[in-house]
């Protein structure tokens, strides 16, 4: 990239506004947190970071803690968009299909970057260990349940995994899924027992207090307005004064805006819908006896997982432009009510949308734009640990010289098609979505036509019907299941969000010595 100056006003930041959240679940159980005031003095520091959202402030912790002098640029609140509005997922890998990976950049390259990924899963969990974060409320395991029986399939998927990339993986079969997730829904799953979910705007207000400890200053309502890279000292201006800088890290993803055209133009901007229930008690409990977060797509449609102990956190749906997310309510609702009719006609308390870049090839975007220019972006649809993984290679990239990160150089940065694209890409969304139920209800008719026909050979052999665990050996005995295993160790939450009762909360795990 040439140097030069660049100019940038944020998508949908209004420098007049006053910072604030959009209301969530997220914000009605976050733990108090003191606004920061803007920058309104000049001064030098040796790396500017540009964004506080998950990214830009695990960056920003990790340089300080290496004596180096920071700033945090924020232009609203600290992660006031998509760091604090996501599932809270928090899983090894990247939203791009490992054999996919494996593919374009070979299988010991594809090994390097899955530990990385890896790295960004135990970076989130130590944190949360040795800090002691309050309101973080980690909980273990993803489950991904398939729509369709595709058995094989996840098979050989979980091999991979597990024998080439070192995973501890489980493929589960229907009658496991379905003793778990009261549903027909449901077929095979694979889980993940070490993955888990967290309430991830509380776990950013931790990060930034972390990274203020380290040395670190962080300004709120302080947008960058431009960027100065000739030099050896690189100059942000925003609205009331000017930083001086030997490094800058750009970590605001889709909200670049015109600062970095050229980057701002490879990301696909996607509006996802989530929404969270009143407390539903004992029939959340008989719906779903599972504590991890679910997945059930690969693409579009839902993912859901139980927070506060008896509500449901439900997203799905996803746009190119931003919508109102009380449009998507009903048909949230409608997700809900066809996957667990006993939870049909919820009551909704909470509904909110959040916007992620995500790149064409979907992988993260992290590496040096220029001599001192770094990016940390296109974070969309990979999970939380891939935020810390990139605050970790910048970090080690910038003070230490360290080349990791060039292990994404294969991964260029491709335009995204502008609004042709965002056309283009909602179009197949919708293709995509219209084609998964259509195969998953397509599953569940033959399932039923196999039962039928089941239970008419059973009646004309002149057997007893036994109900489901006699569909000709389709399901495994009981007996003959894997036991249940040890859920992922992970840290106590030690402060409970307000929306907690603790007295009926499973009692955390003990936090796992970091690998």
């Amino acid at each position: 990239m040439p140097g030069g100056e660049l100019t940038c006003v944020e998508e949908n930041v209004n420098a007049s506004e006053p910072a604030s959240y959009v209301p969530t679940w997220y914000t009605a159980t976050m733990v108090p947190a003191s606004a920061r005031p803007p920058l309104t003095y000049d001064f030098d520091v040796d790396v500017c970071v540009v964004g506080a959202g998950l990214a830009g402030l695990t960056t920003a912790r990790e340089i300080a803690r290496r004596g180096w002098s920071v700033a945090v640029l924020e232009s609203r609140r600290i992660a006031w968009s998509a760091s604090g509005r996501n599932d809270g997922f928090v899983l090894p890998g990247f939203a791009a299909p490992m054999d996919s990976v494996v593919s374009r950049v070979g299988l010991e390259h594809a090994k390097a970057l899955w530990a990385l990924s890896d790295m960004g899963l135990k970076y989130v969990r130590t944190t949360i260990a040795e800090a002691r974060l309050p309101g973080v409320a980690p909980i273990a395991g993803w489950l991904k349940a398939s729509k369709i029986d595709n058995r094989d399939e996840l098979l050989d998927d979980a091999q991979l995994y597990a024998e080439e990339f070192g995973t501890e993986i489980e493929v589960w079969p229907t009658e496991r899924v379905r003793d778990v997730l009261k549903t027909n829904h449901y077929f095979h799953a694979v889980h993940l027992p070490r993955a888990f979910h967290i309430h991830p705007l509380n776990y950013a207000l931790g990060l930034a207090e972390l990274a203020e400890a380290a040395g670190a200053r962080i300004f709120e309502d302080t947008p960058a307005l431009s960027i100065d890279t000739e030099g050896v000292r690189k100059r942000i201006a925003t609205p009331s004064a000017r930083v001086r800088a030997a490094h800058i890290v750009l970590a605001c993803s889709i909200h670049l805006g015109s600062l970095v055209p050229r980057i701002a133009g490879t990301l696909l901007p996607i509006w996802s819908y989530t929404m969270t229930t009143a407390p539903l008690g004992p029939r959340l409990a008989a719906a779903i006896a599972y504590r991890g977060a679910v997945t059930d797509t690969n693409l579009a449609s839902n993912h859901y997982r139980i927070v506060g102990n008896d509500r449901l956190l439900w997203s799905g749906h996803t746009t190119t432009w931003e919508a109102d997310p009380k449009r998507f309510v009903r048909r949230l609702k409608a997700d809900v009510a066809a996957v667990y009719p006993q939870l049909a006609d919820v009551e909704v308390e909470h509904a909110w949308s959040g916007v992620l870049g995500n790149a064409l090839h979907r992988m993260p975007q992290i590496g040096e734009l220029s001599g001192g220019l770094w990016l940390a972006s296109g974070f969309g649809g990979h999970g939380i640990n891939t935020t810390a993984m990139a605050g970790n290679i910048l970090a080690q990239a910038v003070v230490e010289g360290d080349d990791a990160w060039r292990l994404f150089a294969p991964f260029e940065l491709v335009w995204a098609g502008g609004s042709i694209g965002r056309a283009v890409m909602q179009v197949l969304y919708w293709w995509l979505d219209a084609r998964e139920r259509l195969a998953a209800r397509a599953a569940r008719r033959r399932e039923q036509e196999d039962v039928r026909l089941a239970k008419r050979a059973a009646l004309r052999e002149g057997y007893e019907e036994t109900g489901v665990e006699a569909q000709l050996g389709a399901v495994l005995p009981r007996e003959h299941l894997p036991a249940e295993p040890q859920r992922g160790e992970l840290p106590a939450d030690p402060v409970a969000s307000p929306a907690i009762d603790r007295r009926t909360v499973d009692e955390p795990l003990e936090a796992r010595t970091p690998d």
